[in-house]
């Protein structure tokens, strides 16, 4: 019978290195012999791709904040099923660019959603799964923006104003304070081998515990 995977989630907000440290984290744990599944959210289906072509879309400017909460955890909802829970069940580690934490923090302090109704969402969409290991990429909101200007056209979400950034970094310092035994907090304004290094060390007792 095959242990359980493991489920890591990279948080943070934009700008903040998220994509460069997934891939070098995913390096990483491939020489270490780990089986691997990457993905990402809103994505990772075939469903979840279409709504984040919809969700994401500049040209789509007025989605409600409820319609687009709910389509969050629709594409969640699939990801869930269809892939992390199989992959975990056969002993794949799962690596995932956002999860549940993202809704309580762009739709919930960044749009306006009450917490009550995104943990209700939560409990029906997810199966009950939970990461094993988070890790909240942390750095000021100007130097966030700054690094993702360069990155092309901004998305739908991406053109929002500073205070929007704001919210929702003190929405993820609020959680990773509220769960500290699965948050680790890690300093993204330093260089890319510096917050990889980070990473590294705070997936060790996730080893610990699959032994």
């Amino acid at each position: 019978m095959n242990q359980r995977g493991r489920f890591i989630t990279l948080e943070g907000g934009e700008g903040a290195g998220k994509s460069t440290l997934l891939a070098g984290l995913c390096d990483h744990l491939l020489q270490r012999g780990v089986s691997l599944l990457q993905l990402r959210e809103p994505g990772g289906t075939t469903l979840g791709e279409a709504v984040r072509s919809i969700a994401l879309d500049p040209a789509h400017p007025h989605i409600s904040p409820e319609s687009e909460l709910l389509l969050m955890f629709a594409s969640r909802a699939q990801l869930v099923r269809e892939r992390i829970l199989p992959a975990l069940e056969v002993g794949q580690w799962v690596l995932c660019d956002r999860y549940v934490d993202a809704s309580y923090a762009y739709q919930g302090a960044g749009r306006g959603q009450p917490v009550d109704r995104i943990a209700a969402l939560e409990n029906w969409a997810c199966a009950g799964l939970k990461a094993d290991l988070t890790l909240l990429l942390d750095l000021p909101v100007s130097t966030g923006r700054a690094r993702a200007a360069g990155r092309g056209e901004a998305d739908r979400i991406e053109v929002e104003a500073d205070a929007f950034f704001e919210r929702v970094r003190r929405a993820y310092r609020y959680r990773a304070e509220a769960e500290p035994q699965r948050f680790r907090v890690i300093d993204a304004s330093r260089s890319a081998d510096k917050v990889l290094q980070a990473a590294i060390a705070a997936t060790t007792h996730l080893f610990e515990a699959a032994t």
